[in-house]
């Protein structure tokens, strides 16, 4: 299969708007962090900061793959820019790969931040309680 330089061109614009999601997703996990109640120390907040951790983790991983797959792509425009079509070719579907080991970091990373919602809401069902 022969593919033209705007095949790849195509992801920019999709990959840089993922780069960006991820990176307002660090940001609003990193001020979470920082605003973190350093006083309370219990079985809730002991979950609340291992699921910080993983979240940050997967978050780190999601960057480093999506900026890996946007470098791939432009290697791929290269390559094809200097008909070296069949390098192209593979950086490109290299890129692909990579672009969708981002995504499933983000779907993994999204789950995690629906279990801390869970800690956290079985936190407000202690504190019914206890009144």
């Amino acid at each position: 299969m022969t593919i033209d330089i705007s095949t790849p061109a195509m992801l920019f614009p999709a990959i840089s708007l993922l780069l960006l999601a991820y990176t307002n997703r660090f940001l609003t996990l990193a001020s979470l962090i920082r605003h973190f109640d350093k006083g309370e120390d219990n079985e809730s907040t002991q979950a609340q900061i291992k699921n910080l951790r993983k979240r940050i983790h997967y978050i780190k991983r999601m960057q480093e793959t999506g900026v890996f797959s946007f470098f791939l792509c432009v290697l791929s425009m290269l390559a094809i820019y200097l008909s070296y079509q069949l390098a192209g070719n593979w950086l490109f579907a290299a890129s692909l790969v990579f672009l969708l080991y981002s995504l499933w970091q983000s779907v993994l990373e999204i789950r995690i931040s629906l279990d801390a919602l869970d800690v956290h809401l079985q936190g407000m069902d202690l504190g019914k309680t206890k009144k």
